[in-house]
């Protein structure tokens, strides 16, 4: 059974595209973009919002940055719990309308989100980044998308840092090919290599993509299809009994581009052996309906997710729904909502 919990809901400014952090106390960080609408950035802001009590209730939002009028904007926020402790939001700001211009910045806080350092800015071109990922290694890994004029399609990069990012090496690219858009990646160490899932952005309800690195991140293996129908912003980790969640927008394509959008948010379970599969028939997933927006102008599908030590899992998402504008929703589930094992 799923329970849903509302963590923001501010009917006069449109809030989307959260992500979720989990201290070692158990209490919950959310990160999320208020906006004038999707469609719409004249103002854009990014907030926080805290939980003590596993996403049941929400602290009222707070600022993380200034609020923008016009270029440039904020756009998506990411948020890590670093191994020294730290928390790091990672965060684009786009220069110029469209996908390209983005600059990507990293805020710091040493004392659990209460308060933050000034934003650093990264070597990072692009928007819509991941996390900021964190390797047993100490490596740390930066990726965002960023349209290639002379490729003609959307191509996924990354950088990497030694140093904790005193110094970035990039760019590396994660995922092009042609014919495809590329784009919103999550990437998932998986034994000794590491796994990038994407989106495909044509339009056409297209599969996840997902490209394997065998050392690192600095470089990549072909692009195979990953069977996630539909999928956009997948959001990848690892569960306690070692399975593979990826929380997802389906989006299915057809007229549905420009009219009614997207309706469906997912989460899909798989294992190593399938994101490690060489072709898409060698791999399997089972997917799970999280939530449905019945609005007439749906619009949701970007999340974060965390899971407590006994097992229950939380995801935060974004959808209009019976709302105004767009909110920040929490749901509630334990892995045998997918599966009686």
């Amino acid at each position: 059974m799923i329970d849903k919990h509302t963590i923001s809901r501010d009917d006069a400014i449109y809030e989307a595209w959260p992500d979720v952090a989990r201290l070692p106390d158990g209490r919950l960080v959310c990160v999320f973009s208020e906006c004038t609408h999707h469609r719409d950035r004249s103002y854009t802001r990014i907030m926080l919002t805290d939980s003590s009590d596993r996403g049941r209730t929400w602290s009222p939002k707070r600022p993380l940055t200034e609020g923008t009028q016009g270029l440039p904007w904020w756009n998506c926020a990411r948020i890590t719990l670093l191994k020294d402790g730290r928390l790091a939001v990672l965060v684009d700001k786009v220069h110029e309308r469209g996908e390209a211009g983005g600059r990507n910045y990293l805020f710091f806080s040493d004392d659990n989100g209460r308060t933050w350092g000034e934003p650093v800015e990264t070597p990072a071109v692009g928007i819509v980044p991941d996390k900021l990922l964190e390797l047993d290694s100490g490596r740390w890994i930066l990726s965002c998308h960023d349209r290639d004029e002379s490729f003609g399609y959307l191509v996924q990069r990354l950088w990497y840092s030694d140093d904790r990012g005193a110094t970035w090496t990039g760019a590396v690219d994660v995922g092009r090919k042609e014919g495809l858009n590329l784009c919103e990646v999550s990437i998932l160490p998986v034994g000794d290599a590491l796994v990038a899932f994407m989106r495909e952005n044509s339009g056409q309800g297209w599969d996840c993509f997902k490209s394997i690195s065998h050392d690192a991140g600095e470089s990549w293996g072909e692009v195979v299809a990953f069977p996630l129908p539909g999928c956009h912003r997948p959001v990848a980790g690892r569960l306690l009994d070692g399975r593979i969640l990826i929380t997802h927008r389906f989006m299915q394509g057809g007229r549905g581009w420009v009219g009614w959008w997207t309706q469906n948010f997912f989460a899909g379970l798989t294992d190593d052996e399938s994101a490690l599969a060489a072709a898409r028939n060698d791999a399997h997933t089972r997917i799970l309906p999280v939530d449905f927006d019945r609005s007439p102008e749906s619009d949701t599908g970007y999340s974060g997710w965390v899971q407590f030590d006994d097992g229950e899992i939380y995801i935060v998402n974004y959808i209009v729904d019976d709302a105004p504008n767009g909110q920040i929703r929490g749901y509630s589930l334990r892995p045998e909502d997918f599966l009686l094992a």
